[in-house]
């Protein structure tokens, strides 16, 4: 189970009204039957007052968020999870740090810790070389195994608890067909090379979507978070660019192509400038729509963003 609490969770409506206690009462009631739910109470500087939840797993999460929007009538807004940072800056002083919008000019860093793990994995030994591989892949690294009867391993493995926070449980049940077991302790903070990822839709930064992640992974996960967004947030009669961007550098786009009407339909035949000055009629007119456009991003591009390709 995921104790760190990493998902900040809010109501819609609690961004411009008044939706907390809603959210309140609903994940209260849920808890009355699902003791593996965790909760506290939590703020965002953009996203206002919420909650910040611990899952068993993304499907746990589905599972919750389906719930919450069906019994109780709540929409709500979920931003990526994420850990506590340890970071020591120039001058000396030292911050703690579990939010993006927290995330100091950086600058003025002198070095970031993140906290690592010791893992605990039971599981038969034939899924041992796909356990291996799952986490590797997570910056993991291999401390130690030993065979508990024939044909039952245990292994260990240190790993950062940002990598396994996001959905190494579901990866875990899934490749031991749900033979596997997990458990785990925090061991240590250990240094890192951190960076804040914020996600742009049509040149506006959307903070529920800004992720603090190792230097390493940033742009993997920028470019498959512009994919699963463009295929989540539908067509508008303007273009919409998504963006993947580190402080001012962008590292990944995808542009979602506008819905066009054929403004030269009915002009058949005759002079050619007549076509053209439709279409620059046209094209003005989208340009001074992206201005003033809203794009309307719905949840499922939020929740989307949260798995990886091979879910």
């Amino acid at each position: 189970m995921i104790k760190s609490k990493p998902f900040f969770a809010t109501s819609e409506k609690s961004v411009g009204s008044d939706g907390y206690e809603e959210l309140a009462v609903g994940l209260e009631k849920l808890k009355l039957n699902d003791a593996s739910l965790i909760y506290e109470k939590d703020t965002s500087v953009a996203l206002g007052f919420g909650f910040r939840c611990g899952f068993l797993g993304l499907l746990h999460l589905e599972v919750i968020q389906e719930r919450l929007e069906r019994e109780y009538d709540l929409s709500l807004i979920l931003t990526a999870p994420s850990v506590q940072y340890r970071i020591t800056m120039e001058d000396g002083s030292e911050l703690t740090i579990d939010n993006p919008a927290l995330y100091p000019d950086p600058s003025g860093i002198a070095k970031t810790k993140e906290p690592f793990i010791r893992a605990v994995i039971m599981t038969p030994d034939r899924y041992m070389g796909a356990i291996m591989k799952l986490c590797l892949d997570r910056r993991g690294i291999n401390k130690n195994y030993q065979y508990l009867t024939n044909d039952r391993l245990e292994m260990i493995f240190e790993l950062p608890l940002a990598e396994v926070i996001f959905d190494f449980y579901d990866k875990l049940k899934s490749i031991t067909q749900g033979y596997g077991s997990f458990d785990y302790e925090v061991i240590d903070f250990r240094k890192t090379d951190l960076v804040k990822l914020d996600m742009l839709i049509n040149m506006e930064r959307v903070d529920a979507l800004s992720q603090l992640i190792h230097r390493d992974r940033a742009v993997e996960r920028a470019r498959f978070a512009c994919d699963k967004l463009r295929d989540e947030i539908p067509r508008q009669m303007f273009k919409i660019a998504i963006q993947g961007a580190i402080g001012g550098n962008v590292i990944a786009r995808k542009t979602i192509s506008a819905l066009r009407k054929d403004v030269t339909a009915k002009c058949y035949g005759g002079d050619i400038t007549r076509k053209r000055k439709l279409l620059e009629k046209q094209k003005k007119g989208k340009k001074r729509m992206k201005m003033v456009g809203q794009v309307m991003i719905p949840q499922a591009a939020f929740l989307s963003v949260l798995k990886t390709d091979t879910d």
